[in-house]
């Protein structure tokens, strides 16, 4: 498989994987289901927070640093 094939398959996963999470959410608005919605927000926010907080942001920067020099 080449990398153009592979980017593209990449691209469409990603398209598709936010097409079913626009679904999702529209269909929980449709049927007023706001109750869900706010604890799928919650959650998500909560794992978003974890994320940059467990990322080693500092170390990042220090091997930018050592590539450019």
């Amino acid at each position: 498989m080449s990398n153009a094939s592979k980017k593209m398959s990449r691209r469409k996963s990603i398209f598709l994987s936010l097409g079913v999470v626009a679904v999702i959410i529209g269909t929980l608005l449709y049927f007023e289901q706001i109750s869900v919605l706010y604890l799928l927000a919650t959650i998500s926010l909560v794992a978003l927070l974890l994320i940059v907080a467990f990322s080693d942001l500092q170390e990042m920067g220090k091997a930018i640093q050592s590539d450019r020099s």
